[in-house]
């Protein structure tokens, strides 16, 4: 049987979910025996996500083969409970960067390098190197946007070539609701559809994403104009979680359309587990992030896929300008804390403070890459004595340089894709909290994005190993540097290097976020 391909795009405006979408249809397609895999194609420059202000573009997620990707790949990982690798996400950046190290390499023989075939055959081959009977394509950005054209060339070339039986193209179109005249307002995605078949690509089912269910009519109006059989026009109004929506998706029988449209053959044993309801916890994300709240996207969904609601991100700046009293005032109304990762000095100050509150109040904190080596700072200032301790990220002439750039990293002058990153050996101290967390492994695999580590070595008077006596903080992992630190003496007070995270999935979230969630509802260890 050849393979068969399914193309979400987008129409009217970005940020609709086809993300979510495309990963809840495989994730019922998956469940209905077919052997699925699920491509993202970003149509921007950029070579990967890896150097992209989260601020603009939402968190860098990592993959266990260090790909730094689009957060659409978390969302892909957390509904199918899969792995997904750098083949799992194009860019524009890598398809053109291929087709001119081609042309300098003289591989077109002396041919015109051209838009079409050249470019559009790069990313047909890219398409046709993915595995899987079936394969679920994402088309990033929304129809009409310039950079986007090539590639919906070049699904419309392939469906060509393999036969139009094989291809189901899915549109996901946005309705508004105009609240002064009382009506869904179908004329954006009329006009979204035309710019779609002008293109050449006339769309299956077109799936009509709206603020509230939308009335028989306008979806009338929409497969009207759209020349889509009315069967096929979806609505899919905002839910509450998005987890419910392949739940409603496997209500709707959208599977079992577009199998049928494609000649699959199907079993449905839809499994789908996700937290129902969730412990009126407030658990805090000191970040400096603040455009969005995709910034911090896989830590918000861990942690809500824990049991707790959404957590709520502090502003570590804001901190910054506290007196401790302030502070204390302030963040005694949560229940727990997280230090997420970043770059750069700016809030560093604010959440140090927030270290030492959660330190001296035995306030649950959960400290995560550039949080783990703050914690070691904000202890080696004010338990070591070492005033000024600092990491050389933000102050090169730190006297006490806690945490220092990687030897490997010394070298390297370009930043995309030079980090220490993917799915990296770490190996559990016995006896500490956090080989109780990963029930006794002395050995996992964990996904990592630094370059600086915690020097223990050269300030080995405020660390200790398990077990040590006293008021110290315990190296509970190791690689060839620290990978986490804890304290003894508090209910939980733990700094992981790695970025536990991204290993979330639907039903089966990071333990340690499992843990945190249980120490903030006063479940102490």
């Amino acid at each position: 049987m050849p393979q068969k391909f399914i193309v979400v795009t987008g129409g009217v405006l970005s940020g609709i979910g086809k993300g979510i979408f495309s990963a809840s249809l495989a994730r019922l397609l998956k469940d209905s025996g077919i052997n699925v895999s699920i491509l993202k194609i970003d149509p921007y420059l950029n070579v990967d996500a890896g150097t992209m202000n989260p601020n603009q573009h939402g968190e860098v997620f990592v993959t266990e083969d260090g790909y730094e990707a689009d957060l659409d790949l978390g969302h892909y990982e957390r509904f199918l409970g899969i792995n997904v690798s750098r083949k799992n996400n194009i860019t524009a950046g890598q398809i053109y960067f291929s087709v001119i190290q081609r042309e300098r390499d003289g591989k077109y023989l002396g041919s015109t390098v051209q838009i079409v075939p050249h470019v559009t055959s790069e990313i047909k081959d890219r398409i046709k190197s993915m595995d899987g009977d079936l394969l679920v394509i994402e088309i990033g950005g929304t129809v009409g946007d310039i950079e986007g054209e090539v590639f919906l060339e070049a699904v419309r070339e392939l469906a060509f070539e393999v036969g139009r039986e094989n291809f189901h193209f899915v549109h996901v179109t946005y309705v508004p609701y105009l609240r002064t005249t009382n009506e869904f307002k179908t004329k954006p995605t009329q006009q979204s559809v035309q710019l779609l078949r002008r293109i050449g690509i006339h769309p299956d089912t077109i799936v009509v994403r709206t603020e509230m269910p939308i009335d028989a009519n306008s979806l009338f109006k929409v497969a009207l104009f759209s020349g889509v059989p009315k069967n096929r026009v979806i609505n899919l109004p905002d839910v509450s979680n998005v987890y419910e929506v392949p739940d409603v998706l496997h209500s709707l029988g959208i599977h079992r359309l577009i199998s049928e449209k494609l000649g699959l053959n199907i079993y449905d044993k839809f499994s789908w587990s996700y937290p129902k309801s969730f412990e009126l916890l407030k658990i805090g994300i000191v970040g400096k992030y603040l455009g969005t709240d995709d910034a911090y996207k896989s830590i918000i969904e861990s942690v809500y896929l824990s049991g707790a609601q959404k957590p709520v991100v502090i502003d570590a700046q804001e901190l910054e300008d506290m007196t401790e009293e302030q502070v204390k005032d302030y963040l005694d109304d949560f229940d727990a804390l997280i230090i997420p990762g970043g770059f750069g000095r700016r809030g560093i100050e604010g959440k140090i403070k927030a270290i030492k509150y959660a330190r001296e109040n035995r306030k649950p904190i959960l400290g995560i890459c550039l949080g783990m080596q703050l914690m070691a700072i904000e202890f080696a200032r004010n338990v070591g004595g070492y005033k000024g301790a600092n990491s050389t990220e933000f102050d090169a002439d730190t006297p006490y340089p806690v945490v220092n750039m990687m030897e490997s990293q010394k070298e390297i002058l370009k930043l995309g894709g030079t980090m220490r990153l993917g799915a990296q050996k770490t190996n559990i101290l016995k006896n500490t909290l956090l080989s109780k967390i990963y029930e006794d492994q002395e050995v996992v695999y964990e996904r990592h994005r630094h370059r600086y580590e915690v020097d223990a070595e050269a300030f080995s008077d405020i660390f200790k190993k398990p077990g040590e006596e006293g008021y110290k903080l315990t190296i509970s992992a190791v690689s060839d540097f620290v990978e986490a630190v804890e304290l003894d003496d508090h209910p939980f007070f733990l700094g992981v290097q790695y970025h536990p995270e991204y290993r979330s999935k639907v039903g089966n979230p990071h333990p340690i976020f499992k843990w945190l969630v249980k120490a903030a509802g006063g479940n102490v260890r």
